[in-house]
């Protein structure tokens, strides 16, 4: 339980809202920062702004899962007011607060770090990706199903990457009938990868390894699927790229040549923010009550 814990929740999209109502259920009160067009009464919440706010009396403060922009600005999708993140705002809190955001970036990082408050990148963490991941890859396959006109079974699908999202999407569209082939750098991954069932290949020899991709499943957040791997894709062949803005795909180039490539971040928000939002309240929950 939560009780007698202030928390700002400053922003936010549907994944947020389901944290406000499982914070609520666990007795913290909530202050709410560009929520004013929320139109659902959620017991235990307050709605403000920031010039009301009192930074000083908060025990955490939670920011949207895109974190901030690099001047500050906080997105939410219920409110026409972007409420900022500024350094004399953050100065008022309690140096034993603590700072839940999905991701992080310079700005944010600089901040907390000037005021020595401990910053808590979510995403970052083993638990909330691998939790994520299912969400995630029931995401993509409704994305495979929608833009392609064969089945998943008996098709040849290329993972990009072998970390916490990219186990989940392998297995599971092996499972559902395809022939998988993953991705990997280290050769610890590669060997777990045979181990698994996968077919393998080293990424140095990625181009070489999709000529015959029907879909193409990109989880790294660097620029993998370039204009050498464009050009050896087949052009009836897909790309769904799963890692963060702005992926790890050439979309201009894949345009170009006529290859279907969707960058497609926040997969969880948009297929089952629910669930998302259990995921990430029941983490902040665990964090806030072992400090207890």
């Amino acid at each position: 339980m939560l009780t007698g814990y202030r928390i700002g929740v400053l922003g936010g999209d549907a994944r947020q809202l389901q944290v406000i109502k499982k914070l609520c259920e666990s007795d913290a009160t909530l202050y709410l920062v560009g929520y004013d067009e929320l139109e659902e009464e959620i017991p235990g919440v307050n709605k403000t702004n920031m010039e009301e706010i009192n930074p000083e009396e908060l025990d955490a403060v939670l920011l949207p899962v895109r974190g901030v922009d690099q001047e500050g600005y906080l997105d939410t999708d219920f409110s026409d007011y972007s409420p900022r993140l500024t350094k004399e705002w953050l100065d008022q809190l309690s140096p034993s607060s603590r700072v839940f955001t999905g991701i992080t970036n310079p700005y944010l990082t600089n901040l907390c770090e000037e005021k020595n408050l401990t910053l808590i990148p979510l995403f970052n963490r083993d638990d909330v990706a691998i939790y994520n991941s299912i969400p995630t890859v029931e995401g993509l396959l409704m994305l495979a199903i929608q833009y392609t006109d064969f089945t998943i079974h008996g098709s040849t699908v290329a993972v990009l990457g072998f970390g916490r999202v990219g186990i989940t999407i392998a297995r599971t569209f092996q499972a559902l009938g395809a022939r998988v082939k993953v991705g990997a750098r280290s050769q610890k991954d590669l060997a777990r990868i045979y181990e698994m069932g996968f077919e393998s290949f080293e990424m140095k020899n990625v181009s070489e390894s999709v000529d015959d991709c029907d879909i193409l499943l990109n989880t790294i957040p660097a620029p993998v699927v370039n204009v050498k791997v464009i050009q050896n894709l087949p052009l009836t062949s897909i790309i769904l790229d799963v890692a963060s803005k702005p992926g790890g795909t050439d979309f201009r180039y894949a345009k170009r040549r006529g290859v279907k490539a969707i960058l497609t971040p926040s997969l969880p928000s948009i297929v089952a923010p629910k669930t998302a939002g259990d995921i990430l309240a029941s983490v902040i929950t665990q964090i806030l009550t072992d400090e207890q």
